[in-house]
Parts: structure tokens; sequence; C-alpha cells
């Protein structure tokens, strides 16, 4: 009773003056940062460091966390499935919130998600090209609806919050995430930037949008030798120049959030980096949304330091949470952390909450779950793959594919899988090998188109050499993050394709066979040799859950339309420094320059 009372007297607190027709008419906006003043003033600060917790669902005591240690916000990473079903998701999500809403001020929990391409971390919802495919298309308009139906379907799962999109410059394709930015180009990055956080947020408080996240501030993609967590060794005039323009799009679009990157700037962890968080972003910028650290930000780059150089929310995950929570306690108490940081922290917190109107509706929608994965969806997410693939080469018009042919052979491990042509960030962290519900392959693609016989070879060892043509599908295996750096001790991954890919291509262009070659990768590729061996090349990026979206373009259903969203590398020596060949670094003679692309 007493705890009901209580929570009466808060939400009249909240509403005062706001009832009463004749005073002045208030913004939205404005009445939104009274609310945030007169809950703030209620708060413990307990309260106010438990907003500025992140954890995970499924982690130990984590029901009891969100009542006693009053934690902000949840994600869902890597681990147990909140349920079997969509429903299930949003029972979880929702029996959680309910803790939430239990509590002494009831403030509700924001629930996030990694939604780099789709929802992606649902299997049978729909996937789409990575970031970027998407940059390839030059498709505002159709990235914009891809966010949207992104957030539809994160929301049909139980989330309000999703951490996308990637607007890095990519610099070196050594590094593992150049799939997930949509461009080498600012310019291009800018224009795709704008049309993802619209397409994310909408009007925000509406049940089918989400807040977005822009990620990773700053020189994420810029590192030396495309190292994950490295060294951005570009000077503050190169940063503002190259980098930040993105940013301040998205700023200017409203983006709910943003996240601090793993690299160091100036030899500072950008966690750490209080020039370019608070200095840049928050006050130059005037950006007044949340910046939320990455995983285990506390602990892993400064602690306080973190704290102090304008992070507001921390992901205190794999056992940070009392750590940081204590932490941040102490900090207050010897008056290395000032109050007034806590403060501006939780405020951004609240502002976004009540944004996202998770006072009045603080449960996802069941009504929502039947449009996962729609045909709709689904529709849009082709077009997305065609409008993904560039033509690099098309000797003697090989291109488009008779649909009357006798016979095809489809050879490659890539084309009969949805879970390598899709990447990493595809139902399990570092994507998946096999094929995943509700998806379509290259080579279901192409049983539908033809007319004639398909026959599939896997690793080119049936010797169908009697073919009229041979598509070989080549790609990289999927990875995420670090574990994608070439280079890294972790994988043996090459700038190039693996012998055994190369074979599939001289076993069938040494028999004559026509040979239409198509690359799966999340990054170009020193592919030159193969170039040269086959009649027909298509860089196919990462194209998601719709794999017959290839064959609609094989067969002339649609005319190539995508351009090169990076620079086409000639050889593996242009990744001898510190970046690859940049549209801008004219020192470096690129195979194809950006820009570049065939059409029939």
């Amino acid at each position: 009773m007493k705890n009901s009372y209580f929570k009466y007297v808060v939400c009249c607190f909240l509403l005062i003056g706001f009832s009463c027709k004749n005073e002045m008419k208030t913004s939205k906006e404005a009445q939104i940062e009274q609310k945030v003043d007169a809950l703030l003033k209620l708060m413990t600060l307990e309260e106010k460091i438990g907003q500025m917790s992140q954890i995970r669902h499924f982690e130990e005591d984590a029901d009891v966390h969100i009542t006693t240690k009053f934690i902000g916000s949840v994600i869902h990473t890597q681990g147990p499935n909140p349920g079997k079903t969509a429903l299930g998701w949003q029972k979880r999500f929702t029996e959680l919130q309910h803790k939430a809403l239990s509590t002494r001020l009831g403030i509700p929990l924001l629930f996030a998600v990694d939604a780099v391409h789709g929802q992606n971390t649902f299997e049978g919802a729909t996937i789409f090209p990575h970031n970027i495919g998407l940059g390839a298309t030059q498709n505002a308009e159709l990235v914009k609806q891809i966010a949207a139906i992104t957030a539809l379907e994160s929301q049909a799962t139980g989330f309000n919050w999703v951490f996308a999109p990637c607007i890095a410059i990519p610099f070196n394709e050594k590094w593992g995430r150049v799939y997930e930015a949509f461009s080498e180009s600012t310019e291009l990055t800018e224009k795709l930037t704008k049309a993802a956080v619209n397409g994310y947020q909408g009007a925000l408080s509406e049940a089918t949008t989400v807040m977005a996240t822009a990620k990773h501030f700053i020189g994420d993609g810029a590192t030396d030798f495309g190292i994950e967590g490295g060294e951005t060794s570009l000077n503050s005039e190169q940063i503002q120049e190259r980098l930040l323009a993105p940013y301040k799009i998205a700023v200017k679009e409203n983006i709910g959030a943003v996240m601090a990157s793993f690299n160091t700037v100036t030899g500072i962890s950008m966690h750490a980096h209080k020039a370019l968080i608070t200095d840049t972003l928050k006050v130059g910028m005037n950006f007044d949304g949340i910046v939320v650290s990455d995983w285990k930000g506390y602990s892993r780059f400064g602690k306080n330091d973190i704290i102090n150089a304008g992070i507001d929310v921390v992901m205190a995950v794999d056992g940070d949470l009392e750590g940081f929570q204590e932490g941040v306690k102490a900090g207050i108490q010897d008056q290395t952390v000032k109050i007034a940081r806590i403060d501006d922290a939780v405020k951004r917190i609240l502002r976004q909450k009540f944004r996202l109107g998770l006072f009045e509706n603080p449960f996802p929608d069941a009504s929502l779950i039947s449009e996962i994965g729609s045909k709709a969806h689904r529709d849009i997410a082709r077009q997305a793959v065609r409008e993904s693939l560039v033509l690099l080469k098309n000797e003697k018009n090989v291109l488009p594919l008779s649909k009357e042919i006798k016979k095809i052979v489809v050879v490659g491990e890539h084309a009969n899988s949805s879970g390598l042509q899709s990447g990493g960030w595809t139902v399990n962290w570092q994507g998946t090998k096999e094929n995943y519900k509700g998806a379509s392959t290259i080579l279901d693609g192409i049983k539908k188109q033809s007319k004639g016989e398909v026959v599939y070879d896997k690793d080119a060892t049936q010797k169908h050499f009697d073919a009229d043509v041979a598509i070989i599908v080549i790609g990289e295996i999927p990875y995420a993050e670090f574990f994608g750096d070439i280079g890294h001790e972790s994988n043996q991954l090459k700038l190039t394709v693996t012998e055994a890919h190369q074979k599939y291509i001289k076993t069938y262009q040494e028999k004559g066979i026509k040979t239409v070659v198509v690359l799966v990768s999340g990054r170009p590729l020193v592919v030159t040799n193969q170039i040269e061996k086959s009649d027909a090349f298509i860089a196919a990026w990462l194209l998601g859950s719709e794999g017959e979206g290839v064959a609609e373009v094989l067969f002339g259903d649609f005319n190539f339309s995508g351009t090169l969203p990076h620079s086409w590398p000639k050889g593996v020596k242009d990744y001898q420094s510190k970046y690859g060949p940049n549209f801008w670094d004219q020192s470096k003679e690129p195979l194809f320059k950006f820009g570049y692309g065939l059409t029939y």
C-alpha cells in the first residue's frame, strides 16, 4: 500500500503544470524535461546508478538485480534465448518489465539488441544485406524502409532499443567489421545514416519504432592496419573531415544513443576520451541522448574515468555489475566523480524513456509477431539483394543467362547455405554455416529461375563438364568483430579467397565452360586472378536471408544497378601500410574505383 501511495504522489508531482488549459501551452520536449527533472529529484544515488547499469537477461540473479539494484536496461547477446518463440521472448521481457515497474519509482526498462541487418538474433526474422551491401545500392529510401522493418521486427520480439546503425568509415579492409559500415565514402555514409536513423526511430513513441544507436564513436574503422580496438592515428582535422560528419547527421536527426568505440585516439581510450565524448559530441554537437559503453567498458577502459569522460550507460556484464556500481558510489564519496555527472547521465536516460513513451506503454505488442519474416518484408530484402549486386566483369555478354540453358552446374558451399551467404551477426554472434529458418539460398533461386537442368557440385569434384554454364559461388566464412580481423591469431582469414575456392573456378574454366563467379564477402578481396579467369564476376557482399534475389538478376528479371561502396584492391601489397586503397588516397591505384559497376 505504501509503495502504491508513493507512486501516486510521484505521478502527481510529474504532472504538475500540465493540466490547466488556461496556462501557456508547453511543447512536448519541454514537458519531458520537466518530468525528467521532477523524477530525478526523487531518486536516491543507488537508483541513479541503477539506471546507468545494463545487464543481460540470462545472467545469474538478473531478476533480483532489476528490483534490488534498480537496473535501467537489459541487453540480449549471444547466450540462452529469452524463449522458444517470439511470444516467449515477449513474455520474458514483459516479466522483467513488471519487476522494474514494481520498484519504488517504477521506472521502465530499455531492452537492447544488436539488430545490425534485421533482427538478426531471432531465427525466422527477415535478414537484410549487411550495410556494405546497402552502401552498394546507394538507395536511401530503401535503407529507410529496411531500418523501419528491422525496428518493427525488433519490437515484435520485445526490444525498444537497437545498437544500429554502424556509421564507421573503413580505411583498411583487414578490419573485421568492414561489412557493418556503409562505405569508405563519408558523403555516402552521411546520406544513408540519415535514412537509417529516420527508419529506425520514426516518431519514436510509436509501437513499431525503436531507439537507434550510432556506433562506434569514433575512429573504429580507421585504426592503423585495420586492427579492431587499435590506435586511430588520424589528427583532429582528419577526424573532423572524414569521420565526424555522419555523427553530425545522426544527431541532427535526433538519434537516441551513441556507442563508444574500443579504439584509442592519440593514445587515449575512446571510452575515456572526454574531449571527444563530452566536448565534441555532447557539447559541440548538442547531443542530448545516451552515450552507451561497449562490452565490459567499465572494467576494460578506465573504470570511473569513462564515467567522467561522458559514458551514461555501462554494459555491466560478465561480473562487472557490482564493481561498476560500487566503484561509482566510491567515486562520489571521494569526490573523484561529481554528482552532476551522474545526474547528467540519468537525465539523458530518463529523457529517452519518456520520448519512447515507455512510461505509458512499457510492454511489447503481441499483434506485431505475425509480421516477423512476412512476405512483404522479404520482398524488400530481396530488392535490397538485387540492388546491392555489383557486376565487375561481363565478358562477351555472358549475362544475363537464358532461362532455356540446357544444363547449369552450381558450384560451391556458399551457393547452398543461407548461413554462409549472410555472414556474422546472423542467428549467432559469429554467424552460422548452416541454413536457417525462412531463408532462401542462391541455389534455390537458380533452380526457381532455370527451365533446364540444374545440378549442384559442392566442391567441384563431380565433373559436370557437359554443363553449358558454371555458376561458381565463392567467399568468406562468417565472422564478427575482432575474429574477422585479417591477421588475427584466432583465424586463418586472408585478403584472398581460399585455394579450394580458386580451384573451383579453375576446374571448370580449364574445360572451356563459361564461368560466372559470385563472390560472397564482407569486404573487397584480392581476386584479380579470379576475375581474369572468369567470364563474369559479381560482388554479392553478405546478402542475408533472400538468396533468390541473386538469381533474379543473373537471369535478367532485373538489371545490375549496384556500384562499389569501396575501392577494389589490385593486390595484397596494397595493404602493407596503415590503410588500404581508399578513394581519397591517390597514392594507390585500385583495380576498380569507388562507384564502379557495370550493367547489361
